[in-house]
Order: C-alpha cells, then sequence, then structure tokens
C-alpha cells in the first residue's frame, strides 16, 4: 500500500518574517566567503576588537575547566557574577543595584531581545533614534511591538534632543532606546538632554532602555550612566555588555540591571530559551570585572589614534562627509556623491565595493538611513590604510 505523503502546513511560523538577517552578520559572512575563494578581502563590517582578551581572563576560565567548573549554574548567573556586574557598575557610576536586580545574558543582544520579549505587548510603541543599531528594529518587531522612528540630523552629528523624543511620545509608547556612545554614528548625546528624557519617560510612566555596550569608550569626559540619576530604578533599564569593553565577543556574555519584577520575567523567559550562560564563560567574566582594568584605557587610546586618521582619510575624499566620532570604534561616513554607475542607494554601494575592491562595510539602510555605510576602526592601521585606499579609489572613479 502506497502512502500518499500530505503538504507541510506552511515552511516557516509568520513571525519569523518580522524579522531580516542580521546586516552585520551578513557582512562578515560575505566576507569570509570570498576570503575562501582566494580574495584579500578588507573587513571593515564586523563590530568587533581586534585585540586579544587580556590574559587574566583567559587565565580564569582555564582555571575554571581545571576545576571542573563546567555544569549548570543558576539560569540567572552566578551569585559571584550578578555580584561583580552589580560592583562593577556602581565603581563605574555610582548606582546601587543587587543580585535580584541583575540577570546574566548570553551578550548583549540577548539581553535586549529579553528585555523586548519580556516587556512589549502587541501594539506597544518604542520609540529609536536614526540611526539605530541593526537589532533594535527587529527585535520589537518580533515582540509584536512597532518602532516610532526619531531621525536625527547628520550637520548636527547625530545628537539627540528631549524635545525630539517628546514630540514622538504616544499613548502607546512603552520603552525609550538610547544607545550613547551610538552605533553606528559614534555620537555622544547631551547628558543634560538625556536626563530630561527620564524625567519625561518618569513622569509618563514610560521605560528607558540604556544600551551601554560602548560606555567605556568615550574619547572626552568621563562615562556615566542614566541609571545613577536618583530616583530613577522604576524607570531606567541597563543592557550592557563585556563584549566590547574586555574584547570578549566570542564568550557571549552580557547582562541586565532592572527592578526585581523585570529581572524576573526575563528569567522565566531564559530558563525555557538558553538557560544559563556558559559556566566557564561566566568565570571569565567575574574576573574581567574585578581584574586589571588597564587593557580598556590600552584599546580606546590606540581606537582614537585610528579615529582621527579614518576620519582624515575620509574627509580628504572627494564627495564624502563623515561626522567626527565621540565614541565607540565606528566611522558613519555619508558616501551619497558616489551614487551612479548603478548605485542609487547604501546596499548597492556596499555590495559594489565588497565585490569591486573587496572591502566589506555595512550599508546604512542596516541603520535607517540610506546615504552612509558604517566602517569599523576596530582593526589594524596596516588594515585602515588598505581598505582607506581602495575605498578612495572606488569613490574616486564615481565623483
Amino acid at each position: 500500500m502506497q502512502i500518499t505523503p500530505m503538504p507541510t502546513k506552511g515552511a516557516l511560523a509568520s513571525r519569523i518574517s518580522l524579522i531580516s538577517v542580521s546586516s552585520t552578520m551578513k557582512v562578515m559572512a560575505d566576507a569570509e566567503r570570498l576570503r575562501r575563494e582566494g580574495a584579500d578581502v578588507v573587513d571593515f563590517g564586523a563590530g568587533e576588537p581586534d585585540f586579544p582578551t587580556p590574559e587574566n581572563i583567559k587565565q580564569a576560565a582555564i582555571d575554571a575547566i581545571h576545576q571542573n567548573f563546567t555544569k549548570y549554574t543558576n539560569t540567572g548567573g552566578t551569585e559571584e557574577l550578578k555580584q561583580g556586574i552589580c560592583d562593577s557598575h556602581k565603581r563605574d557610576y555610582g548606582t546601587s543595584y543587587n543580585s535580584k536586580e541583575c540577570i546574566v545574558t548570553v551578550g548583549g543582544k540577548h539581553a535586549i531581545f529579553n528585555l523586548t520579549q519580556a516587556l512589549l505587548d502587541p501594539g506597544d510603541e518604542v520609540i529609536i533614534p536614526v540611526p539605530y543599531w541593526v537589532t533594535y528594529k527587529d527585535v520589537v518587531n518580533y515582540a509584536g511591538g512597532k518602532c516610532g522612528f526619531v531621525d536625527t540630523d547628520e550637520s548636527e552629528g547625530f545628537t539627540l534632543s528631549a524635545s525630539m523624543v517628546e514630540r514622538a511620545i504616544t499613548p502607546k509608547t512603552k520603552i525609550i532606546f538610547l544607545n550613547s556612545p551610538s552605533n553606528p554614528s559614534g555620537a555622544i548625546f547631551d547628558r543634560a538632554e538625556m536626563e530630561r528624557i527620564v524625567a519625561i519617560a518618569k513622569d509618563r510612566g514610560i521605560w528607558v532602555m540604556t544600551d551601554e555596550c560602548y560606555h567605556r569608550f568615550l574619547y572626552e569626559g568621563e562615562p556615566h550612566s542614566l541609571a545613577a540619576l536618583p530616583g530613577v530604578k522604576d524607570t531606567v533599564l541597563v543592557a550592557g555588555s563585556l563584549s566590547k569593553t574586555y574584547s570578549m565577543t566570542g564568550w557571549r556574555i552580557g547582562f541586565v540591571l532592572a527592578p526585581a519584577p523585570v529581572i524576573g520575567g526575563i528569567a522565566k523567559l531564559q530558563s525555557h530559551s538558553t538557560s544559563n550562560p556558559t559556566s566557564i564563560a561566566q568565570k571569565a567574566a567575574a574576573e574581567a570585572l574585578r581584574g586589571p582594568q588597564e587593557s580598556v584605557g590600552t584599546m580606546l587610546a590606540e581606537y582614537k589614534t585610528r579615529r582621527d586618521y579614518v576620519i582624515g582619510r575620509l574627509r580628504a575624499m572627494r564627495g564624502v562627509t563623515a561626522q567626527l566620532p565621540q565614541g565607540a570604534f565606528y566611522a558613519y561616513p555619508n558616501v551619497s556623491a558616489a551614487y551612479r554607475d548603478g548605485i542609487s542607494n547604501s546596499l548597492q554601494f556596499s555590495e559594489k565595493l565588497l565585490a569591486e575592491e573587496f572591502v566589506a562595510v555595512v550599508p546604512g539602510e542596516a541603520f535607517g538611513t540610506n546615504d552612509h555605510v558604517r566602517i569599523s576602526y576596530a582593526t589594524s592601521m596596516k588594515e585602515l590604510e588598505r581598505g582607506l585606499d581602495r575605498l578612495q579609489r572606488f569613490i574616486a572613479a564615481r565623483v
């Protein structure tokens, strides 16, 4: 007897159509494919420090393995690491969180995903300044929320004001996303304006999520956290990561600092998804936070040297404009003057640049703008020189 198989009832869930593949991950994959084919690729795509993880952090992981610290931990992370995160945040910014107000996640992206899943109901709105980190839009969409984009002005350094945010608030606004220093622009939002935003949000019962991934990488001034403002624990949510600060991108350790009920909601979600972050990585992270901090300053000084070189080169290219990043390690030049010969947007620009000159950049459309590309200068001066030579040749042929 022959059985006729039933047709599959839909290959993918409809919610998957709400999100796109990460543009930064796609650029990395395309660059790697060309390398395997023998191309000499210069990769400005990935936001990943080229420095090695500091030795004391690596040694802590090795010790954890030898001590058989290789089993499950608490879903939300070890008490040692949670307390270490709270202590580190207090040391750096003057906050007063305890371990019940902290959860360890599988990277900073996971922290933001979990926050949106735990807090957003369908139809809730999230205010997101443009340009924005690629993942913000997709995690809001996946949670059933709606993005309320606030365009910033390139000529004013992509800065954000409280009045801009206030105009975007509606009765459905649930969260305001703030990322300063910004990925991709490197902009630092004015401290007084950010404090006004928190005050507005607190008055209206709106959460403010501060993404502190790049908080230690400021070229001028001292790092600060909105969570250190008095009386804002019921308003401010902190999403953090060790990936950039300690060159631990592959270790996948992030965290959330928030009121205990929010942490409890995230813990429920995490218990049915990732469970605990890797035990070994947690030991390494604890050492990163309590150990020597000199590596952070070393990286920052090198990033500043690279920033000045990259911006100088970009500004010397005909038709290109480039704002000076105040933090992080990205340049976000306007390359629209080269939109010709089959190029009409940042995606086509990036694809042709990779195909013709083997230089990988991330198109601005991934961040909500069309005239820009993101260049990561978290790579060596030699690679920056080679890649910018090629970029200059590519643009000169079209401007």
